[in-house]
């Protein structure tokens, strides 16, 4: 089918897609309203049990906060650094990009951003990747930093 043909086959009108025939509306929600809904299909977990299952092995921490607020708040030992704009690409086990550590649908990927808001939605399009056991940290690298875990601070890079 050619491109034309499709397009004469797609019509968009007020939030409403009718594709050859079939109508689907598009579900209109804030952000508040989709972060419930994200988080209500997640298991997500405090600082103190996301280090103790790093440590244990059982869980890979994935950091998706931007370079600036690496810089300025620090690293946490161990954990994976992907950009956000990078996260399915670099954890698709069947990805011709991944990560080393991406070898499994069974992994379990712990994401974190600065305060944990944006990696409850990183954790759920992992998810739709098939990596079923993939969350994020409550609070972010903020609440992880605050409960006295372990941080890489910028000087001690030097």
């Amino acid at each position: 089918m050619s491109g034309e043909e499709r397009e004469d086959r797609v019509e968009r009108v007020e939030g409403v897609e009718r594709v050859e025939g079939v109508e689907r509306v598009a579900e209109r929600v804030g952000i508040d309203e989709l972060l419930e809904q994200v988080r209500s299909g997640l298991d997500r977990i405090e600082p103190r049990a996301a280090h103790e299952a790093y440590e244990a092995g059982d869980a890979l921490l994935v950091d998706t906060r931007y370079a600036a607020l690496r810089e300025r708040d620090g690293l946490i030992p161990g954990a994976l650094i992907v950009e956000r704009n990078e996260l399915e690409w670099r954890l698709d086990p069947l990805g011709s990009h991944r990560a080393a550590e991406a070898d499994s649908h069974d992994l379990r990927v712990v994401v974190l951003c600065n305060e944990g808001y944006a990696s409850s939605l990183a954790a759920e399009s992992l998810r739709r990747l098939g990596l079923h056991r993939a969350t994020d940290l409550i609070g972010g690298f903020q609440a992880w930093k605050a409960a006295g875990l372990p941080v890489l601070l910028p000087a001690a890079r030097g």
